[in-house]
């Protein structure tokens, strides 16, 4: 018999669970697909990105002071989340438009067109269209070109 198994959540640590539902829901328009009291701290806050349909993030709050320190740098400065879209020029435009911050151009990759942006807290994340193999261009995703000197080739974020 074939397991089947799936990861239902991942878990983004926030100081504060209010401040947090209103960046993901608010300003990057995820669904709130939950919040529900535990305790007087405590609360369980899962969050989707629209029209998801698998792993959502689970919102906790930092309790201790360990936890504290990873607010916003849960992997030590390297992407932590990738957020998939079916047409990123759409939505690097409006979260740029609703004050996402960007900390690179969009650029051009072999596996899709992706830019860094970074939460409320810090922690970076890929916006990315992904490719397929022979895929015709999507007419309004952007035409990305290397910049001037790069020899041809967009540079590659090391931090991935």
């Amino acid at each position: 018999m074939v397991m089947k198994q799936s990861i239902a959540h991942v878990t983004v640590v926030v100081r504060d669970y209010d401040e947090a539902i209103a960046f993901y829901v608010g300003i990057l328009k995820f669904a709130l697909l939950e919040d529900t009291a535990l305790s007087d701290s405590k609360r369980w806050v899962v969050v989707a990105p629209p029209g998801s349909e698998g792993t959502s993030l689970l919102l906790a709050k930092a309790a201790t002071t360990q936890q504290h320190s990873r607010v916003g740098s849960q992997t030590g400065g390297r992407v932590s989340f990738f957020l998939r879209t079916d047409n990123f020029l759409r939505d690097y435009q409006e979260m740029k438009a609703r004050g996402v911050q960007f900390v690179e151009e969009p650029r051009n990759e072999s596996y899709a067109i992706v830019a860094i942006f970074k939460d409320l807290y810090g922690n970076r994340w890929d916006l990315l269209e992904m490719k397929t193999p022979n895929q015709p261009p999507n007419p309004t995703s952007p035409s990305i070109t290397p910049p001037a000197g790069a020899g041809g080739a967009p540079p590659v974020a090391a931090d991935h």
